[in-house]
C-alpha cells in the first residue's frame, strides 16, 4: 500500500485542499463549534479546536476515482470534487454509524456524540451530507459540461438512498434470526459496494466515456466492493489479530451475521442451535469456528470473493483502460483483494 500511496501522493493532497475548502478550515482562524466538529472528524483539529494532523484513513474511495478518471483517459484535476464529494459522503456515513452503533472511539480518538452529544453529532452529520452535495457541484468550476455534471450529481443521490437502505437492511439484521444469504448480499451491495462502484462509475464519466464503458467500470466498483466486503468478513473470524489489530473472533463474539456465518447457519442445525445460547465464552467461540469450518463456510466465502473479484477484472479490462494509472489501479484493487488486515 505504501507504494501505491506514493504514486498518488499529488491526488490524495487535492484531495484533501478541496475538502478543507468545502468544509471552510483553515489552519490560522480558529473555527466555531458547529464547522469544528466536522474539523475534528476530519482529523485537522483537536477538541480544543487546535490545529492537529490525525490520520484519516488511505481515502481509497476518491482514489478509485480519480485514479480511473486518468486510466478512462481523463484529466484527473478535473474529478477532484467528486472523489471530494466522495470521501466526504463516507466520512457523514461514519459520523451517523458510530452513533448507531454507540461507538466510543473513531481513528483512536472519542466520537463526535462521545464530545459533544447524540443530537449535535446527527447535526454535524447532516451538515456534511450537505457539503458532500456542495462539493459535487463544484464540478463545473473545473470545467465539466453541465449535462455530466447533473448526471453525477443524479448518481450520487441515487447511491446516497442506496447506502441509507443498505444501512437500514444491516441494521434490521441485528434483530433477526432468519436472514438469508441472498438477503446478505442485498445488504452490502447497497452498504459497501454501490459507494465503491460510484467511485469508478464517476472517474469514467467525468472522463467523457461513452455509456457501456461507464457502465464496465461501474459494474468493475461494485464487484471491487463485493468482494472487498467478503475478504473483511473472512478475517473477521479467520484473520490473524495480530496483523488485523482487532480480536480475530469479534464477529463471532457478538453473533454478526456475515457471509461466513449465515452459510454455516443455513447448513449446520448444530451451529443454528449454538447460535441461540446466550453465553459467548471461549468454548463458544471454538466450538463455532470448529462449525463453521465443518460447514465448508470458510470455503464458500472465499469462492465467493475470488468470483467477484474475477468478474470484477473482467469488467476492468473490458473497460480498456490505459497508462500508468491503470497499472496503479490494478495494484490497488489487488491491495482490496489480496490484504489480511
Amino acid at each position: 500500500m505504501q507504494k501505491i500511496l506514493a504514486k498518488t501522493e499529488d491526488m490524495r493532497a487535492a484531495i484533501n485542499e478541496e475538502m478543507k475548502a468545502v468544509l471552510q478550515y483553515d489552519s490560522v482562524t480558529t473555527p466555531d463549534l458547529f464547522f469544528g466538529m466536522n474539523h475534528y472528524h476530519m482529523g485537522w483539529v483537536d477538541e480544543q479546536m487546535q490545529p492537529v494532523q490525525v490520520h484519516a484513513g488511505k481515502q481509497i474511495r476518491p482514489l478509485l476515482l480519480l485514479l480511473t478518471n486518468q486510466a478512462a483517459g481523463g484529466d484527473w484535476q478535473q474529478a477532484v470534487p467528486a472523489a471530494a464529494a466522495i470521501e466526504l459522503l463516507h466520512n457523514f456515513s461514519l459520523i451517523h454509524d458510530d452513533i448507531e452503533d454507540t461507538s466510543p472511539t473513531r481513528r483512536g480518538r472519542k466520537t463526535l456524540w462521545t464530545i459533544w452529544g447524540i443530537e449535535q453529532a446527527i447535526n454535524a452529520g447532516d451538515a456534511m451530507f450537505a457539503q458532500a452535495h456542495l462539493a459535487m457541484s463544484r464540478l463545473l468550476e473545473r470545467g465539466v459540461p453541465a449535462d455530466i455534471t447533473v448526471q453525477a450529481l443524479r448518481r450520487f443521490d441515487e447511491t446516497c438512498l442506496n447506502l441509507t437502505h443498505g444501512q437500514f437492511n444491516d441494521m434490521d439484521f441485528e434483530t433477526r434470526d432468519n436472514v438469508t444469504v441472498d438477503e446478505y448480499i442485498e445488504m452490502i451491495t447497497g452498504k459497501t459496494a454501490v459507494l465503491i462502484s460510484l467511485c469508478t462509475e464517476l472517474g469514467a464519466l467525468i472522463a467523457g466515456c461513452n455509456a457501456p464503458t461507464v457502465r464496465h467500470y461501474a459494474q468493475f466498483g461494485l464487484e471491487l466492493g463485493l468482494a472487498f466486503q467478503v475478504k473483511d468478513d473472512i478475517l473477521g473470524i479467520w484473520g490473524d489479530e495480530a496483523v488485523i489489530g482487532k480480536s480475530a473472533s469479534s464477529d463471532i463474539t457478538t453473533k454478526k451475521k456475515t457471509l461466513p456465518v449465515l452459510y454455516g447457519l443455513s447448513q449446520s442445525a448444530e451451529l443454528r442451535r449454538l447460535y441461540r445460547q446466550e453465553n459467548t465464552d471461549g468454548a463458544f467461540i471454538a466450538e463455532a469456528i470448529r462449525l463453521l469450518d465443518e460447514s465448508g463456510a470458510r470455503e464458500y466465502a472465499i469462492e465467493k470473493a475470488t468470483t467477484y473479484s474475477q468478474s470484477a477484472q473482467g469488467h476492468l479490462e473490458a473497460a480498456q483502460p490505459n497508462g500508468a494509472a491503470y497499472t496503479t489501479l490494478n495494484e490497488l484493487a489487488d491491495f482490496l483483494l489480496q490484504r489480511d488486515f
